[in-house]
């Protein structure tokens, strides 16, 4: 059931197909066979009783002539009642009785009989039929035998064009099956394809609709119309999401400006207390930044207007922020495309990350690598390298979930707000990227983050 299961839909129709078509046709082929044989016996049957009837005829009138003339093949004896053979055929044995007398005595009762050919000297069996004949006080017996050698040649070539043809025949079905099927299914398929560009560029759009008014159209209108409200629902919440935050920005810029006057003019009020409101102050900035930024990400799939981008000076300017992150870059520029901002957002947001968990050293590194997919371009690797606590295998696909913190309280307290790498995965999908969580390559605890970039072609 396993090996069934893994299989695809087309695969298991054409099999069920094959097997449910090729026992119809074996089913039809020994009835066919079987039937044939039935109709071929009984004929011989009625011709050889016929014959038997003649001969019998001429018997009673006592008009048989010697040898018994017949028509064909046939083997004709008349034997009397003791066994003994009084007139026979010119091909006919005329001294041994077709039949034993344990043979003669069933065959008497009106039930042709199968005999070796051998015991008359021929190949393959014998039909023999017997009749009564004569008058009451002188019984005979009229036997006649036909040989089945045709009778069988015909059925055995029958077997062999059989057992050509319907291997022939299931395969040149099997094509037009698989044909068929294929027919049937490239409605599902183009659904299938248009929800994963839909799905992978996280994008609104609508499935193709199949003409007609069968299963696979009224399954496209009801997904368009599930597609439909959760478009609606997403807009919703990221008008939400974006109103929320633009109307939060100007009171808590207010806030932070006069957080900063008073803690610069030395106010009345306790400086510690005036210290822990403005930091809350700015993350709480940094959150409605983010908020934002998600929010127009969702809005776009692909960058609106990229321009070509030396990654090597982008990324000198962003480690210049960190005065302890060591630098790894190539003296050649290294060109991507896309927004300047978006990329130096995801740089800044790995090295916040890794500054804020790592024990003593956090590293930055770039560099031109060949590119394994179809499309064949070439790619920037962009590591960045701490040696923090790291993040443990089952978590590295989660943390890249929006407000996602393995540590809660440790990143509320280093003023994390969870969106940071969800922030990374998003910008680096808009520019074409791929970002990845691995074990430091010391062996040792921390964080390795690749980022793949699409190298631009200047």
């Amino acid at each position: 059931m396993t090996w069934w299961r893994r299989r695809t839909l087309r695969v298991r129709l054409l099999l069920i197909g094959v097997v449910g078509l090729s026992l119809g046709l074996l089913a039809g082929g020994l009835a066919l066979v079987a039937a044939l044989g039935v109709v071929l016996q009984r004929s011989v049957d009625a011709e050889v009783t016929r014959t038997a009837s003649d001969v019998a005829e001429l018997v009673d009138r006592n008009r048989l002539p010697q040898p018994v003339p017949v028509a064909g093949a046939d083997l004709v004896q008349v034997v009397d009642d003791h066994g003994r053979v009084l007139s026979s055929s010119l091909d006919a044995d005329r001294l041994v009785p077709m039949l034993h007398p344990d043979e003669l005595a069933s065959a008497r009762t009106g039930r042709p009989l199968f005999v070796d050919g051998d015991r008359l000297g021929l190949s393959g069996p014998i039909r023999v039929v017997a009749m009564p004949a004569g008058p009451p006080g002188d019984p005979q017996t009229v036997l006649v035998g036909r040989s089945m050698a045709d009778v069988l040649k015909g059925m055995h070539l029958l077997r062999s064009v059989l057992l050509v043809l319907f291997p022939l025949l299931v395969l040149i079905l099997a094509l037009v099956f698989w044909r068929a099927i294929n027919a049937a299914l490239r409605p599902v398929e183009s659904l299938r394809r248009g929800a994963e560009e839909i799905t992978g560029a996280s994008r609104s759009g609508r499935l193709p609709v199949p003409v007609g008014s069968d299963e696979i159209h009224l399954l496209a209108v009801t997904l368009n119309g599930m597609l439909d409200r959760l478009e609606a629902a997403r807009n919703r919440q990221r008008e939400f999401v974006a109103d929320a935050a633009h109307e939060l920005r100007s009171p808590l810029t207010n806030m932070r400006t006069q957080l900063e006057v008073a803690q610069h003019l030395g106010s009345s009020a306790d400086p510690e207390l005036v210290n822990d409101l403005l930091t809350d102050t700015k993350r709480l900035a940094r959150l409605v930044d983010d908020l934002l930024l998600l929010a127009r990400t969702d809005d776009s799939a692909e960058i609106a207007r990229p321009v070509p981008v030396d990654l090597t000076a982008l990324l000198q300017d962003a480690a210049a922020r960190y005065p302890n992150v060591a630098v790894s870059l190539p003296e050649d520029p290294l060109w991507t495309s896309g927004d300047p901002d978006a990329l130096l957002r995801i740089i800044t947001n790995l090295l916040d990350n890794a500054v804020r968990h790592a024990a003593s050293s956090v590293s930055l590194s770039a560099s031109s690598v060949s590119s394994t997919s179809s499309s064949g371009g070439g790619l920037i690797l962009v590591t960045v390298t701490d040696d923090g606590p790291g993040i443990p295998a089952g978590d590295r696909e989660r943390v890249f979930e929006r407000f996602t913190r393995l540590d809660d309280a440790r990143a509320r307290d280093d003023g994390g707000s969870g969106l940071g790498l969800a922030i990374v995965r998003e910008l680096v999908r808009r520019h074409g990227g791929r970002v990845r969580l691995l074990d430091a390559p010391s062996g040792g605890p921390g964080l390795l983050v690749e980022v793949d970039l699409p190298a631009a072609v200047l």
